[in-house]
């Protein structure tokens, strides 16, 4: 990547984004073990453990999927990749990422709906307002759809990278 400056932002945005989901999956961890712990105290059952968990799980998928795209480990066809014509490759490339980044901009227009029309819907047990859980998903889905769209330009402009790429880097 030449502008340093965007390589730190993408660097600091990827930061934040595994962050968000390693304390997901820290809120996972906890929360199935208190539950599971629970069962077998003479204690008050605490409900809304399991359903923290769900919208933890939730966050974590959403958070993780920009990172993923932007590192190439999403769901691939490794079979087009091997393939022996780089030219044939790139296009493919291409299109796969333009196909990501249309279907994450629809999902995120619909979460876009769900996040202002939700206000006032509460999650059953913790009475969590369910706008809140989709926020978190809404930024997962427009940092995907950023990360895929700059994807498919770079892809297209520079070729596939390598396996081993730092964020931007391509193989030439």
């Amino acid at each position: 990547m030449r502008d340093p400056g965007l390589k730190r932002l993408i660097q600091l945005l990827t930061a934040v984004e595994l962050t968000i989901g390693c304390l997901a999956g820290a809120m996972i961890f906890v929360l199935i073990l208190f539950q599971a712990v629970q069962r077998y105290l003479p204690l008050p059952q605490v409900v809304w453990t399991g359903e923290l968990s769900q919208f933890a799980l939730i966050w974590l998928t959403f958070a993780a999927a920009g990172v993923l795209v932007t590192r190439n480990g999403h769901i691939a066809l490794q079979l087009v990749d091997s393939l022996p014509s780089p030219a044939v490759v790139r296009v493919v490339q291409t299109l796969a990422m333009v196909l990501v980044a249309l279907i994450a901009a629809a999902f995120t227009w619909a979460c876009w709906e769900l996040v202002s029309s939700a206000g006032f819907l509460t999650s059953p047990a913790l009475g969590l307002p369910m706008s809140w859980v989709y926020a978190v998903v809404l930024v997962g889905l427009v940092s995907t759809t950023v990360r895929a769209a700059v994807g498919a330009v770079q892809v297209a402009r520079n070729g596939v990278p390598s396996p081993d790429h730092d964020e931007g880097e391509v193989a030439r």
